[in-house]
């Protein structure tokens, strides 16, 4: 058992001590390194053997079985944890690709930059009214939902047909609704409010009219989304609570309210918490309609990031946004998982 620790600590101390040895010589405080990241990702791989050994000598039976889970676990700390630790250390370094300089350390010169830059904090507050949005959006696709679980003609045509708009890309969409079918002179859109007496439709002038333009195309792409897991869920719901219901002489809002509600809680909270993780990453239909104009009226911080990569090359900067944002994310979706998990027991 002892050999077993002793393994781990001995390999744990020597990846972790190349590791520092290598982002110090990165970043020009010691000349002791290596000239690129292989011998790192070379000593990754001796410290997950040592420490698969290490298991199985300190635990024996149980490390063995532990070790099945080794490689999920060695994947997540290469694809999730080691890029989070890499994209915080590009946060603290001052890089512009434009530079002749190359990366410089900055300390938290980046934060402080980001707590001064209007534009994040406007690109931030669209956000917030994007994601406020799926609420509507979850109401429309309720509704949908409800009425296809019904027992109306076609309603597997109606079905595929509502699902349409989930299978195109947003890139496409950008193109085909924000690019032809809402242009302003030629799109039918704008002909037809033309025709009914609107002087200058103009979906992407201003700055509230283009925020909804943009919500209506992403809602457009993303009800079917949330309507075919709420339709699943009304599908698998028993029929006797809603016939006991009708028995009970309640009307159709007071069967939906009392029962088919509180019933598909779990469900809808579900969806919803998937719907805003979206949400949050919404910058390709921002980005192909409007670039984020007028003025940033539009832009996300999903979006505000790309921009700040693609026209400034600041390397540094959108590495440290990235970061704020995935902190802000992680807080979020806390917060909302505690809440639900508090009101579905109490509605429950």
């Amino acid at each position: 058992m002892t050999a077993g620790r002793a393994l781990v600590a001995l390999a744990s101390f020597g990846f972790a001590l190349l590791l520092l040895v290598q982002i110090l010589h990165t970043t020009g405080t010691i000349a002791a390194g290596f000239s690129d990241w292989r011998p790192i990702l070379i000593a990754y791989v001796v410290w997950a053997v040592a420490f698969g050994i290490g298991q199985v000598l300190t635990r024996g039976e149980r490390g063995q079985r532990a070790l099945f889970l080794l490689p999920a676990v060695f994947f997540t700390v290469a694809v999730v944890i080691f890029p989070t630790i890499f994209g915080l250390y590009i946060a603290s370094l001052d890089w512009n690709l434009s530079s002749v300089e190359g990366p410089r350390f900055s300390g938290f010169d980046n934060v402080r930059g980001i707590l001064n830059d209007t534009y994040y904090w406007n690109a931030l507050g669209n956000m917030i009214f994007y994601t406020v949005a799926v609420l509507g959006e979850y109401a429309i696709a309720f509704g949908l939902a409800l009425l296809l679980s019904a027992e109306v003609r076609a309603r597997r045509f109606f079905r595929v047909v509502f699902l349409l708009p989930m299978m195109l890309s947003p890139v496409a969409v950008s193109w085909m609704i924000g690019k032809s079918l809402l242009e302003y002179r030629f799109g039918p859109a704008a002909t037809l409010a033309r025709d009914l007496g609107w002087d200058n439709p103009a979906f992407f002038a201003s700055p509230w009219m283009a925020r909804l333009s943009i919500q209506a195309m992403d809602a457009w792409v993303s009800i079917p989304f949330i309507m075919i897991i709420l339709l699943a869920g009304l599908q698998a719901m028993p029929k006797e609570v809603q016939e006991a219901a009708k028995v009970d002489g309640a009307n159709g809002w007071q069967s939906f309210w009392h029962v088919t509600f509180p019933i598909m809680l779990p469900v809808s909270i579900t969806v919803l918490i998937i719907r805003i993780i979206f949400k949050l990453k919404l910058a390709d239909i921002v980005i192909n309609v409007t670039a984020g104009g007028p003025g940033g009226a539009t832009d996300t911080v999903s979006s505000f990031i790309y921009r700040v990569y693609r026209d400034r090359s600041n390397v540094g900067y959108g590495t440290a946004l990235a970061m704020v944002y995935l902190l802000m994310i992680i807080f979020l979706l806390t917060v909302l998982l505690r809440l639900s998990k508090r009101w579905t027991q109490k509605v429950g």
